[in-house]
C-alpha cells in the first residue's frame, strides 16, 4: 500500500461513490474514508476544498435528492457563502465524492477523475479500468 494520503469524502448509498473507493484501493491506496453525512463540514473546510478543486459551491451543490430547491439555493443571485452555511447545515447539499490527495481536489463525477488525483494515475487507469 501507498504513503501517498488520498481522502474520499463519501456516501456509502452513492454508487459513484463507492466506485471511487474502489478504484483507489484497487491502484494501491488505502484512502481515509470520510463519511461526510455522519461527520459533517465545517465552512472553512468546505472552502479549502472547493478552492483545491476549482469549482464554486454552487458547481458542488447537489441539486437532486437535496433539499436546495425547498432552500431556494437554485435561484439566481444566492450567494457562495449562503451555499456554503447551508452545506454546513445540510451536508446532503455537497454532491459527492470528492477526493483530495497533495496533488488537489476534485469532485470525481466521472469517478475516473480520481485517477488525476493519484501519484500513480497511468498506471492505476490502467490496473483499475475495464477494456472498452
Amino acid at each position: 500500500m501507498s504513503d501517498f494520503p488520498v481522502t474520499v469524502f463519501h456516501n456509502p448509498a452513492c454508487g459513484t461513490s463507492r466506485k471511487v473507493v474502489g478504484m483507489v484501493e484497487a491502484a494501491g491506496y488505502r484512502p481515509e474514508v470520510v463519511e461526510y453525512l455522519k461527520a459533517g463540514w465545517g465552512a472553512e473546510q468546505l472552502r479549502d476544498l472547493f478552492a483545491r478543486a476549482g469549482i464554486t459551491p454552487r458547481e458542488a451543490l447537489r441539486e437532486r435528492g437535496s433539499p436546495a430547491a425547498e432552500l431556494g439555493l437554485l435561484e439566481a443571485g444566492v450567494s457562495d457563502e449562503a451555499i456554503v452555511a447551508a452545506m454546513v447545515e445540510h451536508p446532503i447539499l455537497v454532491n459527492r465524492p470528492i477526493v483530495s490527495t497533495p496533488k488537489g481536489a476534485a469532485l470525481c463525477r466521472p469517478a475516473e477523475r480520481a485517477f488525476d488525483l493519484l501519484e500513480r494515475g497511468a498506471e492505476g487507469r490502467l490496473a483499475t479500468s475495464p477494456a472498452p
